[in-house]
């Protein structure tokens, strides 16, 4: 099992939900996060005198586990959907899940999601 991470713009939670639908995913998790990245965020002018820069940009972290064989056609549909080619679009991370288990049965592993 593995579990994919994107970090997105709010603005393309609904196209990954559907995007993840449509390719089976059990479920989502969604967190709403502060980061940067290659753009490095934005820069404002608090006064004339003083400029500081706020380089954290609000971002959403959806999460799901799925089963190792679904993990490259997954990102292969999310970034033909959300790709846009331009900075912001994103990042996905794929991480290694050791076991899943659903408290309310017992299950275990694949069966579990």
């Amino acid at each position: 099992m593995k579990e994919i991470e994107f970090i997105i713009n709010s603005e393309k939670l609904e196209a990954l939900k559907h995007v993840l639908d449509q390719c089976s995913a059990s479920g989502i998790t969604v967190d709403f996060v502060m980061g940067y990245g290659h753009q490095r965020g934005l820069k404002q002018v608090y006064t004339r005198e003083e400029r500081r820069g706020v380089n954290l940009l609000p971002k959403i972290s959806v999460r799901t586990v799925v089963p190792d064989d679904h993990v490259d056609s997954i990102i292969d549909a999310v970034v033909d959907r959300l790709g846009t080619s331009s900075f912001g679009d994103g990042k996905i991370f794929v991480r290694a899940v050791e076991q899943a288990v659903r408290i309310r049965t017992n299950e275990r592993g694949v069966e579990a999601l």
